[in-house]
C-alpha cells in the first residue's frame, strides 16, 4: 500500500518529559518564591492596585547563556535601585518567529549551527531561568510553541503572545491555561481587533489539544486567564503616542477587560532601529506624569552593547554581549533611560 501520511517528514526524534527535565533541573524554594510574587506584583500593577511603572527590559533574543546572566546580575542591582517606583523585570526570549527562514531561537538550535539539539535547548532555558530567579529577578518570555510551556512556564512571571501568533486559536486557548499575565501583542498592521479578541477568549475556559507533564498527548481543560491585556508594538505606525494610547484604552474599556496597556519602545514603534527606542519611552513616561497611569509598563529591547550582527555558523566570530537577532539599545543606554524615569516618577 502506498503511504499517504509523513510524507514530507523526514525523521522523528523523541523529547525527554517534562516530567523528567523538571526532576533533574529542579526549582528550589527560593526561585519559587520569585516567581509567585513576581506574578503577584504583575497583576497588582495591571489592576492599579500597585501604580509602580513595570519595565520588561532584555535581549531581544537569548543565544549566550553566560552574557544572559552578566546582564541579569547588573539588572538585579538596578531592580534593588528602583524598586520604589519601578518593577523591572528581565525579557529571557528563546523562541523566535520568523516571517520567512532564519534562526529561530535557543531552544530550536542552541548551538546555531543548525544541529537542531531541541533536548539540549529546552535544558539550558530552564536552566538559565533558575539561575535568574534564584537572584531574584523576575522573567519574561513569548511563547511561541504550545508545547514549551510544559518545560519553562513554570519559571516565568509574565508572558506574551506576539503579533504574528495573537490571531491564532491554539495561542488564544494556551493562554486561557497559562499560570501568569499574559499580554497579547496588536497585529503587525497596527491592528488591536485580534489581541481584544484574544484577551476575551484567553479569559474563557478551553478544551484544546496539548501534552501533560510526561509528554502524552491530552485534552487540556483550562479555567481562563483573568490577566489578559494588550501589547502596544505599532504596525503601519506606530501607536505609543497620546492619542493612540486613548483610542486603545477606550476599546478595551468597552470589551470590559484589563484596559491598562504594556508599550513597547521597539519593534514599529521604534521603526525596528534601536535608538528609536529611547524616544518611545521618554514619550510613555511623559504621559504617565501628565496622568495616563493606565500605561502599566513599557518593554525595552536591551543587550549588553547596542546594535546587533549577523549570525553565523557557530559562536566563534561573534561579539559578546550582542543580540544576533532584532537591535538592542546598550545597557548603559538603559540603565541611563531607567534612573532618569525614575527620578521624575
Amino acid at each position: 500500500m502506498k503511504q499517504t501520511y509523513d510524507v514530507n517528514v523526514k525523521e522523528f526524534k523523541p523529547l525527554t518529559s517534562p516530567a523528567l527535565i523538571k526532576e533533574e533541573l529542579p526549582i528550589s524554594e527560593n526561585v519559587a518564591q520569585t516567581v509567585i510574587d513576581g506574578r503577584k506584583d504583575v497583576e497588582n500593577i495591571l489592576r492599579g492596585k500597585d501604580k509602580r511603572l513595570m519595565v520588561i527590559a532584555g535581549p531581544c533574543s537569548i543565544h549566550d547563556t553566560d552574557a544572559a546572566l552578566e546582564y541579569a546580575e547588573k539588572m538585579t542591582a538596578l531592580r534593588e535601585e528602583v524598586k520604589d517606583k519601578m518593577n523591572l523585570i528581565m525579557r529571557v526570549y528563546f523562541e523566535k518567529p520568523r516571517t520567512t527562514i532564519g534562526w529561530k531561537g535557543m531552544i530550536n538550535d542552541p548551538d546555531l549551527d543548525a544541529s537542531y539539539n531541541v533536548d539540549k535547548g529546552l535544558r539550558n532555558a530552564r536552566s538559565l531561568l533558575i539561575d535568574i530567579n534564584g537572584m531574584g529577578l523576575p522573567t519574561a518570555t513569548e511563547i511561541l510553541d504550545p508545547i514549551t510551556p510544559q518545560y519553562i512556564a513554570g519559571l516565568l512571571t509574565w508572558v506574551a503572545v506576539g503579533a504574528r501568533t495573537t490571531e491564532s486559536q491554539i495561542h488564544r486557548e494556551m493562554a486561557s491555561g497559562l499560570s501568569m499575565p499574559v499580554g497579547f501583542k496588536n497585529s503587525t498592521d497596527g491592528s488591536l481587533s485580534a489581541a481584544i479578541n484574544a484577551i476575551q477568549a484567553a479569559c474563557a475556559p478551553q478544551h484544546f489539544l496539548g501534552i501533560d507533564p510526561d509528554g502524552h498527548s491530552s485534552v487540556v481543560s483550562t479555567t481562563g486567564n483573568r490577566y489578559g491585556h494588550l501589547v502596544l508594538r505599532g504596525g503601519v505606525t506606530p501607536n505609543y503616542d497620546p492619542v493612540s494610547v486613548g483610542k486603545a484604552q477606550t476599546r478595551l474599556r468597552e470589551k470590559e477587560v484589563i484596559e491598562t496597556v504594556i508599550i513597547d519602545c521597539s519593534h514599529d514603534n521604534s521603526g525596528q532601529k534601536f535608538k528609536g527606542q529611547s524616544f518611545v519611552f521618554k514619550s510613555a513616561i511623559d504621559q504617565r506624569l501628565d496622568g495616563n497611569d493606565g500605561i502599566a509598563g513599557l518593554m525595552l529591547e536591551s543587550n549588553l552593547f547596542e546594535g546587533n550582527q549577523k549570525c553565523c555558523n557557530g559562536f566563534a566570530n561573534l561579539k559578546y554581549g550582542v543580540s544576533i537577532t532584532d537591535e538592542c539599545i546598550s545597557w548603559e543606554n538603559t540603565i541611563r533611560l531607567i534612573r532618569c524615569a525614575h527620578e521624575k516618577l
